[in-house]
């Protein structure tokens, strides 16, 4: 790969963790805009199948299975950029909360009307859209308040699961999901913390709902 290819598929990479770690777009709606959303889902399909290589020793082979390099570029651009705003977005949330939900909702609307222009309209996507946005608005209705946790280790891997399935998605936020489950916060300020043993919990959950969504997806 080129420097400026693996420059680009950097900050494509920073872009994506923006829009992670705020609960408005989906790093998988910044993906599929900049062209790189089939390769993505199918360099981490086949991570699973490229260990068998590594095993026997070939490491090229997995390499190569994996597109590595790709994957590489992409991750170090997603923690560059999720490192760098975790501290903006954990002030801003205490001071200017207000002003902050109202972008995340403006960055809603926004990514909506892009992926839509992408769809097939007829009665069956129609009717899939009323549906789910009455659903979405039963979940996210101020009547309704996010779940409240312990923290406990067993309760943010499911959240790490659950979370990266919605961050790899086109149209739907990780980070939204995770303040639904109570626990946006609470990571936000163990990223800025560096609280490891919370973050390696978190990131073992992303990792095996990664695995298990990325076939469903592909």
């Amino acid at each position: 790969m080129k420097l400026k290819d693996g420059i680009l598929l950097f900050a494509k990479g920073v872009a994506m963790g923006a829009a992670d770690v705020v609960p408005g777009v989906s790093g998988g709606t910044i993906a599929f805009i900049t062209g790189i959303y089939e390769r993505l889902i199918t360099a981490i399909k086949n991570i699973p199948h490229g260990l068998k290589p590594l095993f026997k020793g070939q490491v090229k082979t997995f390499w190569k299975e994996i597109d590595g390099t790709f994957l590489v570029c992409l991750i170090a651009g997603i923690a560059t950029s999720f490192l760098s705003l975790a501290h903006l977005m954990t002030y801003l949330l205490e001071h200017q909360p207000v002003l902050l939900w109202a972008f995340f909702f403006g960055l809603v609307v926004a990514s909506t009307v892009f992926i839509g222009k992408d769809v097939t309209w007829n009665w069956k996507t129609l009717l899939s859209f009323v549906l789910f946005t009455a659903l979405a608005f039963f979940i996210c209705s101020p009547e309704n308040t996010p779940l409240n946790s312990s923290h406990a280790y067993w309760y943010l891997f499911i959240c790490g699961a659950i979370a990266i399935c919605a961050m790899i998605l086109p149209g739907i936020s990780g980070s939204f999901i995770l303040v639904l489950l109570g626990e946006y916060y609470y990571m936000l300020k163990a990223v800025t913390t560096l609280n490891l043993p919370l973050i390696l919990v978190f990131l073992c959950g992303a990792d095996i709902g990664l695995m298990a969504f990325s076939n469903v997806l592909s």
